[in-house]
C-alpha cells in the first residue's frame, strides 16, 4: 500500500505525514505539493500535486493506493470544484480510497456555513465516487488562541460572541495522529468521525491559558453583531465575517458534539490540562 498525503508543504498536511513516518509501518509515502522544493520531510517522496490542475494530479497520484486529502483553505464558492477535480483525478489515476479532512460546524445561519456547505459537498462527492472513503471533520484548532495570548493580555480578556457555548478544539499533532491511524487501516472506511478533544467554554479557556502563562485572564461574551464588527475592524470583510460565524456557531452548539477521536485513533484525545502543562514548561 502507497499513501499520498496532499498539500504535504502546510501545517496539517506535514503534521500527518510525519505521524505517518514516525509510526515505522514501512508503507512508502508520498507527499503532493505545489512546490515539492520547497518540502523538507525525511523520508517521503515529494511530488508535483494541485487540486487544481487534474492532469498533474493525476501523474502524481500514480501508483498511490489510498489518498489523505486536506481540504483546501480557498473561498467556498470555489473550493468545491478544486476538490471534485481532486476527487476526479484520484479516480483517474486508480486510487483505492481516500481520508479527508472535512470539519464540524453550523451548515446553516452563520457567516460560517458557506465553509460548512462546501464541506458537506465533498463529503457527498466522495461517498458517490466508487472509491472507499473515511470522512474526519475536524473540531477548531485550539493553537490560534495560544498564538494571540499577548492580545488577550493586553485587552485583559478574551472576547467573543461564544458566551456560554462549548467548543470542540483540538490540535494539529492529535489529528495527524487520528489521520494517521484511520490512513493505515480499512476497518475505518465508510465512517465519519468527529474529531476533538473535551469540551471548552470559553471561560475555562481562559482558565487554561492563566495556569499556562501565568496570566489573568476572564471571558467576556459579545453579541453576535459587536464581534462580528470587531473581527472584520482587526481582519478584513473575508476574514473577519468567517471568525465571527465560527463562534456564532459555537454559541448555537453547533461544535458541541460527541467525540469520536478515540475510535478514530486508537486511543483518547491529549486531555487539556496536559497540553497546557506542556506550553507551561
Amino acid at each position: 500500500m502507497t499513501i499520498a498525503v496532499a498539500a504535504v508543504s502546510g501545517q496539517l498536511g506535514s503534521t500527518i505525514a510525519r505521524s505517518l513516518m514516525a509510526r515505522q509501518t514501512g508503507t512508502p509515502i508520498i507527499g503532493l505539493a505545489r512546490s515539492p522544493d520547497e518540502v523538507r520531510i525525511e523520508g517521503i517522496e515529494v511530488r508535483q500535486g494541485d487540486y487544481t490542475d487534474r492532469e498533474a494530479m493525476v501523474r502524481a497520484l500514480s501508483g498511490v493506493d489510498t489518498l489523505m486529502m486536506v481540504s483546501l483553505n480557498t473561498p467556498p464558492s470555489i473550493r468545491t470544484g478544486q476538490h471534485q477535480s481532486a476527487i476526479a483525478a484520484a479516480r483517474e489515476a486508480g486510487v483505492r480510497r481516500v481520508v479527508y479532512t472535512s470539519m464540524q460546524g453550523a451548515e446553516t445561519g452563520t457567516a460560517f456555513s458557506p465553509v460548512i456547505q462546501s464541506n458537506r459537498q465533498t463529503e457527498a462527492d466522495l461517498r458517490a465516487s466508487g472509491m472507499e472513503w473515511t470522512l474526519g471533520r475536524n473540531g477548531i484548532y485550539i493553537e490560534p488562541d495560544v498564538a494571540y495570548v499577548d492580545n488577550y493580555v493586553r485587552s485583559g480578556c478574551i472576547e467573543n460572541s461564544a458566551a456560554e457555548g462549548r467548543c470542540g478544539y483540538t490540535t494539529r499533532p492529535e489529528l495527524a495522529e487520528a489521520y494517521a491511524s484511520m490512513l493505515l487501516d480499512d476497518r475505518h472506511n465508510g465512517q465519519t468521525y468527529n474529531l476533538h478533544g473535551p469540551l471548552l467554554t470559553q471561560a475555562k479557556l481562559a482558565a487554561h491559558l492563566n495556569t499556562a502563562f501565568e496570566t489573568h485572564l476572564t471571558y467576556r461574551s459579545l453579541s453576535v453583531e459587536e464581534y462580528h464588527a470587531d473581527r472584520v475592524a482587526e481582519l478584513g470583510d473575508m476574514m473577519g465575517t468567517i471568525i465571527a460565524g465560527i463562534y456564532e456557531g459555537i454559541r448555537c452548539g453547533a461544535m458541541d458534539r460527541p467525540s469520536d477521536f478515540e475510535v478514530a485513533a486508537g486511543r483518547p484525545h491529549q486531555a487539556w490540562e496536559d497540553y497546557f502543562a506542556t506550553l507551561r514548561a
